[in-house]
Parts: structure tokens; C-alpha cells; sequence
């Protein structure tokens, strides 16, 4: 990290009781994003951890040389911290933080449920994954950034201006990774899909929702673009995550 943290992109943290919550945001976002889902769960006593994964939060610069084991090992270094506090431990994730959710329920079979957003769980095609390539191989190293897809009017999301294309590839290969082990997925799954989502095809919740062995929920969101987090259904998100994973693992 060289640049200092952005206001309000700052790592978020609350001792509740023995049911722990992990939140996790999205790629080239930080915590912002999620600040409300964070507080949500908080209200609920859940003792909650939303970590600011590396390259993220700060100067795009930061996130250029990340990669997707970076994102993965931080996501469950704060994963068994957590677990190691708490008897059971969901996991709540927007976009690649979706991605990052799936990765430990198919890597810690013990993870109590998922509560995502539009999540990142397969692949952009072999034409979208080869023109980002043919931008590399043409000496580009970032191109426009994908933040603030939000349908709400003067709603916005803290998220770099940029889109690091090497760190997007190593993300991509990360997504074949997570898709390929969809049918590991066995505890229950709340998933929030745009049905307009300009980042993240809807297609990717319905791979989750075929493929996964548990109990799959969808909610369909008409109104809120990718960033539903912030977007017009922010209050249905937060009491519907908050109802879920209550009736996973209720208060003690």
C-alpha cells in the first residue's frame, strides 16, 4: 500500500455474539459499499469483520500489482480469524466479494451460509477474456473503471476511476476457479440478482443457483443496477440478509 486509506473505505469491525458475520466488497470498490450491510448484521449482535482486501481502498496504483491470491488468502485469513471467535461464521459478499464467498464455503464445507450480491461466479467469455488480453498485449495497463453502476440519482460508489486489465485477468481466472466448484456448495444461499447489471451477468446467480447443493434463495431486483448495496433496494438487502442468516444461526 502507498497511499493512505480513502474516507470511508476503511476496514469495519464489532464484537457481538457467537455468530460471526464476514463481509466482503466488491473489485476496485472497498468497504463503502458494504458499510451498511456491515452495520445491519452489527444491529443483529453478530460479531462482524469487513476487511479491506489488498490493493483496494487507496490509489489504483495499489491494486495493479494484486492478484487473485491476494484477494483469496486475505479473504480467509479473516475467514479462520473470525471462525476461530465465533461458533458459526456466514459469509456476506458484492460481487467479487460474492466470488470470494462461494471460494470459502467450496474451501470450508463448515461455513454456516452465503448472503450475495449479483456475485462474480463464473468467467467473462473467451471473445470479453481475449480483448482484454489483445489491450495488454497492445501496451495497456488500465482501462475505464466499472464502479458506481447504481441506478439511484446522485448515489455513488467509492471505487477507483480505473480498472487495473492484469489484476481483472487474474480475477477472471479466479471466477473459472470458484465456477468449477459450484456443486461443493451446500449450506444455504441467499443471492440478490440485478436484473439490470452492468458489470456482472445475471447469468452468473443463475449458474449459482443450478449448480449449488444447498438450499438457494433468490431474490430478483428490478430496480437497483450492480451496486444494489447502495442502490434502490439498499433496505430490502439489509432486512432480508439480516432475516436470513438469523434463521440460519439464531441469537443465543
Amino acid at each position: 500500500m502507498t497511499a493512505p486509506v480513502l474516507p470511508g473505505a476503511e476496514p469495519y469491525s464489532a464484537t457481538g455474539d457467537a455468530r460471526g458475520a464476514l463481509v466482503l466488497h466488491g473489485f476496485t470498490g472497498n468497504p463503502q459499499s458494504m458499510r451498511g450491510l456491515a452495520l445491519a448484521l452489527a444491529d443483529a449482535r453478530f460479531t462482524v469483520e469487513m476487511p479491506l482486501l489488498p490493493g483496494h481502498g487507496t490509489e489504483v496504483a495499489d491494486l495493479v500489482p494484486t492478484r487473485w491470491e491476494d484477494w483469496s488468502g486475505a479473504a480467509d485469513a479473516a475467514y479462520l480469524d473470525l471462525a476461530a471467535r465465533c461458533d458459526s461464521v456466514v459469509v456476506v459478499g458484492l460481487s467479487m466479494g460474492g466470488m470470494l464467498a462461494v471460494w470459502l464455503a467450496e474451501h470450508h464445507p463448515e461455513v454456516a451460509a452465503l448472503a450475495l450480491v449479483n456475485p462474480m461466479v463464473t468467467a467473462p467469455d473467451a471473445d470479453a477474456v481475449g480483448f482484454v488480453q489483445a489491450m495488454i498485449d497492445n501496451g495497456d495497463e488500465l482501462a475505464p473503471g466499472v464502479g458506481s453502476d447504481i441506478a439511484m440519482e446522485g448515489a455513488l460508489e467509492s471505487a477507483y476511476p480505473e480498472l487495473p486489465l492484469r489484476a481483472a485477468l487474474s480475477l477472471f481466472a479466479g471466477a473459472a476457479e470458484v465456477e468449477s466448484g459450484l456443486g461443493s456448495v451446500t449450506c444455504p444461499v441467499l443471492v440478490f440478482t440485478s436484473t439490470q447489471d452492468h458489470v456482472v451477468d445475471p447469468r452468473s446467480s443463475a449458474l449459482l443457483v443450478e449448480r449449488a447443493k444447498g438450499p438457494v434463495e433468490q431474490v430478483v431486483l428490478d430496480r437497483s443496477y450492480h451496486v444494489a448495496t447502495l442502490d434502490y433496494d439498499k433496505d430490502e438487502i439489509e432486512a432480508r440478509t439480516v432475516e436470513f442468516v438469523t434463521g440460519v444461526l439464531s441469537p443465543r
